[in-house]
């Protein structure tokens, strides 16, 4: 018996870690019956993703608006949710981690009482917080879900310890490392047209790349931050620093006011996720706030410098791939300033196995999937 099968997603970190599911799942075809629901949560960004896996929609939300708020989006996605629940018929609903589009189609799914199965499943920072709303978003999925799909042991007994049953845990891996892995392969020969639209030589330079976006660090955080790259940009002249910003306004302000007209501090539009992959791939190392990148980094031996106060991923801290900083501008540069200036240290960090799966979790959540009543 064919089985309906509802995917729901609508930011580029989610577009990204569900494209080999999606591509997986359409090809079980005997099996399975996909509707692909984007929301649109992020709009460019998504489209960017899409086209790069060759991804299609069924439905399409696009419930993106200017200046949107938690409110704008919670509401319009659990009202447009109804009636993609009632019109796709789904035997099941996939969400991915910790968006307001995840929580909201969970939530849509068990109004709707149809089973709702979890990709990235059990990832905990246990502030609520922080990541906000990220944390309270996954939380709540996991009560409602009746599969979770865990990346690694630690995300399984976080679940365990929440009342979960262990039978409806699957430890799978990430499937950003599936995702990452597909890319990099693809994209290594046609680099000089990926990149070409930059004045920097990715391949043949020295430097650091740089994300930063998180909500928690706006504010005095995000200044720190700007401050300590633009210390490390003087000590370490012989080093570019690489920093695609964030299109979101209390991204931008303060890197332009800090960042800007320094000789080595390139920043640079939003890469799309190839153009992304291959300057993770060149870099030395990786200076972020971000979620994903700390798999992605310690999966390709990048060092990873984490500019949060928490992380609710500790694998990573354990395996000794990424280290916390918060946002204290000494300790950013102090810590970076040991990895470029000791090659040790560079090397222990660097060579830290990665804990999130070996790029296969796409194809071990089918196999889960197929045997679901």
């Amino acid at each position: 018996m064919v089985k309906n099968v509802l995917i729901v997603f609508g930011t580029r970190p989610e577009a990204i870690k569900m494209a080999p599911l999606v591509k997986a799942i359409l090809n079980a075809k005997d099996i399975f019956n996909l509707t692909i629901c984007v929301s649109a949560q992020h709009r460019s960004m998504l489209d960017q993703v899409l086209e790069i896996f060759n991804i299609i929609p069924d439905v399409d939300l696009d419930i993106m608006t200017p200046g949107q708020s938690l409110f704008d989006i919670s509401a319009k996605l659990l009202l447009a949710m109804q009636k993609v629940i009632i019109d796709s018929s789904p035997d099941i609903v996939l969400v991915h981690g910790d968006t307001t589009t995840a929580y909201s189609a969970a939530l849509a799914a068990f109004y709707s009482d149809i089973p709702v199965g979890h990709v990235e499943a059990g990832l905990r920072s246990f502030d609520m917080k922080a990541p906000f709303p990220e944390e309270f978003n996954r939380k709540t999925i996991s009560n409602i879900a009746s599969l979770h799909f865990a990346p690694t042991e630690i995300s399984q007994k976080n679940l365990i310890n929440e009342g979960v049953k262990r039978s409806n845990i699957f430890i799978t891996g990430n499937t950003v490392i599936d995702a990452l892995k597909t890319t990099i392969k693809n994209i290594i020969d046609s680099k000089e047209n990926i990149l070409s639209s930059f004045d920097f030589d990715f391949e043949t330079n020295k430097y650091v790349l740089i994300t930063g976006h998180r909500r928690e660090n706006f504010g005095e955080g995000f200044l720190n931050i700007c401050k300590a790259i633009r210390d490390l940009s003087e000590i370490f002249p012989e080093y570019h620093f690489i920093y695609p910003v964030h299109l979101n306004p209390n991204v931008q302000n303060p890197v332009n006011e800090i960042l800007s007209n320094k000789a080595n501090i390139h920043l640079l539009p939003p890469l799309s996720y190839d153009q992304f992959c291959l300057a993770m791939y060149y870099s030395t190392l990786i200076l972020t706030d971000s979620g994903g990148i700390q798999e992605e980094g310690i999966s390709i031996d990048k060092p990873v410098i984490l500019m949060r106060e928490i992380t609710e991923r500790p694998e990573a801290l354990e395996a000794g791939g990424v280290k916390l900083v918060g946002t204290d501008r000494n300790k950013i540069v102090k810590v970076v300033s040991e990895l470029l200036s000791n090659k040790n240290i560079y090397e222990e960090m660097a060579s830290a196995t990665n804990p999130f799966g070996d790029g296969d979790a796409a194809q071990k959540i089918v196999s889960i999937l197929r045997n679901f009543d």
